[in-house]
This record gives structure tokens, sequence and C-alpha cells, in this order.
């Protein structure tokens, strides 16, 4: 009987260290294969986040009216819809980069682009050199634009800690201008005080510790 309970015993053990190997192939396959594919990471203070999907920015060519376009009254197209920030009671800023009153808003969500207090890409009430603005939509509409593209790429290279996980999860232009700007100023100088008070909302790169940065849902 003994020499069958050592075959089984040894059918076992065969079977488990035949598991062991496979098991350490496969990690040090799936380390090398991440090791040599191209990834975008966004570093925090203790892990590593990465962007699965690579962020849509906007372009020129696509996403830019020209001076003439605009003259010519635009029209406001019936078969688009458009996502919008729903941060204050006055304004807002459609994702193609328009402010306007809330009043004004249309029903597929964009600005109605006839009004003539809806603007284009407004950097109005924004400070060039700080990149910060006074106005939450207007930090927003200013971020859109596709030249501001150089910019934003270097604040995602500033992002760490638990923010990354937020920037990380944004999938365009628009959704990451969305977030940048809701009050993560780096003109922050301590906690609920601002260099600037009336110019908070940031595009650029932030500076400030992450505890004074306070990140909100993204519009809708």
């Amino acid at each position: 009987m003994w020499p069958a309970a050592l075959t089984r015993l040894l059918k076992r053990r065969l079977a488990y260290i035949i598991l062991v190997i496979l098991f350490f192939v496969y990690v040090i396959t799936k380390t090398f294969n991440n090791k040599n594919s191209p990834q975008h990471f966004l570093e925090s203070d203790v892990f590593t986040v990465e962007r699965t999907i690579p962020l849509v920015w906007r372009t020129a060519e696509e996403h830019l009216l020209s001076p003439e376009q605009l003259k010519e009254n635009p029209t406001n197209p019936p078969n688009i819809e458009c996502r919008n920030s729903m941060q204050g009671r006055d304004l807002l800023v459609d994702e193609r980069g328009f402010v306007c009153d809330a009043d004004v808003l249309l029903a597929n969500g964009c600005c109605n682009v006839q009004h003539h207090s809806t603007k284009y890409y407004t950097c109005e009430t924004c400070n060039p050199n700080t990149q910060c603005c006074g106005i939450y939509e207007h930090c927003v509409s200013c971020c859109l634009h596709p030249e501001k593209r150089p910019v934003l790429e270097l604040a995602l290279e500033h992002i760490k800690g638990r923010q990354a996980m937020v920037y990380a999860q944004v999938a365009d232009q628009y959704e990451l201008c969305l977030v940048k700007c809701r009050t993560n100023s780096h003109s922050v100088e301590h906690e609920n005080r601002y260099r600037d008070p009336t110019h908070r909302f940031c595009y650029g790169p932030t500076q400030a510790h992450e505890s004074q940065i306070e990140v909100s849902g993204m519009g809708s």
C-alpha cells in the first residue's frame, strides 16, 4: 500500500512544482511586457497611476473658428449636443469653448452662439503670467484653446499625490480643464488663503500642496 501512497504524494508535489513554475513564468513575462510597452504614467508620492487611454487634445484644425467665421454670424447646429459646466448660476461654458449666460443655454446643452453676450475662448479675466483667472468659466474657456496644450502638459507633469488618480480619469481636454480650474490655484499661499484672491482659478502648473487643493466632481 505504501508504494501507492508514495506515488500519489510525488504526483501532488510535482503538480505543485509545475504550478509554481508557471506562476513565475507569467510574472516575468508580464513584467517584461510592461517595461517594453509605451505607456503614459502620472506619478504620485507613493504609487504610479497608469493612463490606459490617451488623453484627447483639441486641435486648431477641428476646434478653432477663424475671426471671419465668427463674424459671419455662426448658426447653432441642431444636431449636436454639448457638455457644459454647472459651476455658477450666471455663466456656463460648453465643450466648444463658448461662454454664455445661463439663461441663453440651448436645449442641447450648447451656448447660443448668436447671442451678443456669448464669448469664444475668452481669457477676459485671466492673467497670462500666472495663468489664473477671476472667473471659473473664463478659466475653462481659455484653457480649452488648442494653443494651451503645452501649458496643460506641463501642468500634468506637476500632478502628484492623490490628485494623480483624478487626472488619470479625465478623457479629453474639456474634462481636464473642468478639473484643473476648480479652485486648484498655485496662487494659494496657505490653506484657504490666496496671494491674489481675485485670480484663484488656474489652468497652469499647480505648485501648492495637495492639502490646499480642492477638486470637485466634473461637470456634466
